[in-house]
């Protein structure tokens, strides 16, 4: 496969993300080739024909560049290259050409805002205060009594300055010390990293997940952040139990010259019809900050959106309150929805829901106004995995161990066969152990059940695929009655109705005027009674479409 991918002639689809359903595969724990116990490239290219069963658009994988993995790859020194752990840059071009056969688009996880300290840009910028990189990061002085230059907090726990012996100044590091912010107000990063995304996008790459997009450029004047009262404070980005949720971050993120960056991205972006969608950490004003990076044609395409990958259950009125809020603040962006991901617990653990929960879930999000995304071993329903403490390997839950547990419980092996080593992960001793509970619930037993949740999510993704409404469509008429959500989705050429019973209970709803086909039989959908309402019973869609 050539690295002089040419760009995609514009006659293709420009809108191809919009509706999209992603799959987020989190390459440590999804299957090893080689029998070290990490999953790599040639792993992923070997099981990329379950995903595309599926009936995704697209596979995001999290980061696979060289690294100290301190933050298991969040941490990168070398932004061109992949880890040996994972394999090579030619596997990686075999997973490209894999993928596009297959009909799948891939998205890599692009860490900017930080790097490794032991990425070679870092070493020169701290060796001195005058190297020709000694502004590429966020370098300041001590105060007088020798404190840190402001009370900016990390997300992973203390401050967020390190001090460093050989500048005597202070280095700027929002996630671990180990991972020193870049400075985005210097030109010469932003060119950089630039030249960082055209290399992935000249491999063959057709966008991007950008890890932590707010967080890219700080306040240059290096302002105090605020105090936040308990009665404000929302737990998103970080656990409660963290001091980090207890100011208002004002300045040590979501800065405006952070849009000045993100429009010459999106400006190469749109050269090779590439598309990115962007992570946003940010707890009061994250539907906001959403809006304002998504709308127009100028910056991201997509972005993460929290809401729903909280600890709070989607019940029909916060569902009702979060797409009310979008249309108040974001009407004009679009958002990505997930309920899981590799930063959080499993959503059927998180929620404490059943097998029929987590499939009408699959459904009300196929049908949300917004892209999708699932994480690996979702389509299987699994829940959280129990660690003991001596297996963990995250350094968050080893810190805030036991009232928060960290991250392992999400990442631990997909499985496979119920009969094979490991679950069929691998052949060596997997870097976190396979959950006995999983076992029961591989790929290779669902597939052969018709009735598995697996093939629910291929039913409800190839009913999304189906429906022009649901992919690109308008959001209208979200209505909350007692535990179930209704709304409107419209386009052009269709209108659907969706109502969604969301708890065990049964529940009677209206229907909505005029005459409607029942659609989504096959994902459990109720039709109109003789009495001209729906009867929903527990956990049950209603889906029509107006004729």
């Amino acid at each position: 496969m050539s690295n002089n991918t040419l760009p995609v002639p514009s006659t293709q689809d420009r809108d191809w993300w919009r509706g999209a359903v992603i799959y987020q595969v989190y390459p440590r724990s999804f299957q090893d080739s080689n029998g070290d116990g990490i999953g790599d490239l040639l792993g992923i290219s070997r099981r990329l024909p379950h995903i595309a069963s599926m009936g995704v658009d697209a596979v995001w994988i999290s980061p696979f560049f060289r690294s100290p993995m301190k933050d298991f790859g969040y941490d990168v020194s070398d932004y061109c290259d992949v880890d040996p752990m994972f394999g090579s840059l030619a596997d990686f071009d075999v997973l490209i050409e894999t993928a596009h056969k297959l009909g799948l688009k891939v998205l890599i996880d692009l860490v900017m805002s930080h790097s490794s300290d032991q990425h070679p840009w870092f070493e020169e910028s701290r060796s001195s205060k005058d190297n020709s990189r000694a502004n590429w990061y966020v370098w300041a002085d001590a105060k007088p009594d020798g404190t840190p230059p402001n009370n900016w907090l990390s997300i992973f726990g203390g401050s967020a300055w390190q001090w460093d012996t050989t500048r005597c100044q202070y280095y700027l590091h929002n996630f671990l010390t180990s991972q020193p912010d870049l400075n985005f107000h210097e030109p010469q990063v932003q060119k950089t990293l630039l030249d960082v995304a055209e290399f992935w996008l000249d491999r063959g790459v057709n966008g991007f997940r950008l890890d932590t997009v707010n967080f890219y450029t700080h306040d240059a004047e290096l302002r105090d952040n605020p105090a936040l009262p308990p009665e404000r404070r929302n737990p998103i980005t970080a656990p409660a139990v963290n001091p980090y949720t207890w100011q208002e971050h004002l300045y040590d993120k979501t800065q405006p010259e952070n849009l000045e960056f993100l429009a010459k991205l999106r400006k190469l972006m749109d050269r090779y019809n590439a598309a990115a969608v962007g992570e946003i950490g940010e707890d009061l004003r994250g539907l906001e900050v959403l809006g304002e990076y998504t709308s127009g044609s100028d910056h991201l395409q997509m972005s993460y959106a929290f809401e729903l990958l909280s600890k709070r259950a989607p019940t029909a009125d916060y569902v009702k309150e979060v797409m009310d809020k979008v249309a108040e603040v974001a009407g004009g962006g679009w958002a990505c929805w997930a309920f899981s991901n590799h930063d959080v617990e499993r959503h059927v653990t998180r929620w404490g829901i059943g097998d029929a929960g987590a499939r009408l879930y699959t459904t009300l999000m196929m049908c949300l106004r917004g892209s999708a995304c699932i994480y690996q071993g979702e389509e299987l329903a699994l829940p959280e995995a129990v660690l003991a403490f001596e297996d963990l390997q995250d350094p968050y839950g080893i810190r805030f161990w036991p009232a928060f547990k960290g991250r392992d419980g999400c990442r631990t092996p997909m499985v496979w066969e119920p009969d094979a080593h490991h679950g069929g992960f691998s052949e060596g001793k997997p870097w976190l152990p396979v959950s006995h509970e999983h076992l029961r619930m591989t790929v290779e037993e669902q597939e052969k059940d018709p009735a598995a949740i697996l093939h629910h999510y291929r039913r409800a993704i190839a009913f999304r695929h189906a429906h022009s409404a649901l992919r690109k469509g308008e959001i209208t008429d979200v209505t909350a009655t007692g535990n179930v959500l209704s709304f409107h989705r419209k386009d052009d050429t269709e209108e659907l109705f969706c109502a969604f019973n969301i708890g065990p209970e049964p529940a009677v709803i209206d229907a909505p005027a005029g005459k409607w086909l029942q659609v989504g039989v096959e994902m459990g959908s109720t039709g109109t009674a003789p009495d001209g309402k729906f009867h929903l019973g527990p956990w049950q869609p209603a889906l029509a479409l107006r004729m």
